[in-house]
């Protein structure tokens, strides 16, 4: 089995304006290796949070061919991606995104649901994914009754709970203090120990880097070179 889970070729991604194409990625290339904590970094309208959209099968480049192991995902259908998605990726975002009329366990269990993840087992999944990311005493609560760190964590057992091969993470400490923005990326390093998932977030900030095997760094839709 290769130790490359994403491969990007040759990435780029236009938008178009009326006063013409806007180039947010430009000849991307990178390799994510598996079971690891890549971050992709840079400031605001660096292109990150466009690269892992594409990366994560949300959005399709303009050019050139993106694959999760031997599967091209770049030019795969919707409908494919959508499997591919729900089957093979997991996803956190900044605003948590959680239903506020439901509990953390609901929130999990919905999410495996969606996932099509065997019923008679989605209970207990719920609860040990939970327990994973220290909240088996507070997955009876709902969004609004919990800290922002505890429901970001909430958001992270969602994500892992039908088992994936990569969750994105898009800027997931950018609402934490600095304390609690560490102790969510130290999570991600135990999850990817314990469940053998490789992570891929995006950051600004340089404190989180230390922390990860893989940084890529974009200045101006582009890779940096060292």
């Amino acid at each position: 089995m290769s130790d490359v889970i994403l491969d990007a070729r040759d990435i780029c991604r236009d938008f178009p304006t009326p006063a013409g194409p806007v180039h947010v990625l430009c000849d991307v290339t990178l390799q994510v290796a598996r079971t690891r904590l890549t971050m992709l970094r840079g400031p605001s309208g660096s292109g990150k949070t466009t690269l892992l959209n594409l990366l994560g099968g949300l959005d399709t480049p303009s050019s050139g061919r993106i694959c999760l192991e031997d599967q091209e995902i770049s030019s795969a259908s919707e409908a494919r991606r959508d499997r591919t998605r729900r089957r093979s990726m997991g996803f956190v975002f900044q605003s948590v995104a959680l239903i506020a009329s439901m509990s953390a366990f609901e929130n999990v269990d919905f999410a495996l649901r969606v996932a099509g993840f065997d019923r008679r087992k989605r209970a207990r999944r719920a609860e040990e994914c939970l327990a994973q990311v220290g909240l088996q005493a507070r997955m009876h609560h709902r969004p609004h009754e919990l800290s922002g760190g505890e429901q970001q964590r909430v958001a992270i057992a969602r994500a892992i709970a039908h088992r994936p091969r990569v969750v994105f993470a898009d800027e997931p400490t950018a609402e934490l203090d600095t304390a609690m923005g560490l102790q969510i990326v130290r999570l991600f390093r135990a999850l990817i120990q314990s469940d053998g998932v490789t992570i891929v977030m995006t950051t600004h900030d340089t404190g989180m880097m230390e922390l990860a095997d893989v940084v890529f760094a974009l200045e101006d839709g582009r890779i940096a070179r060292a």
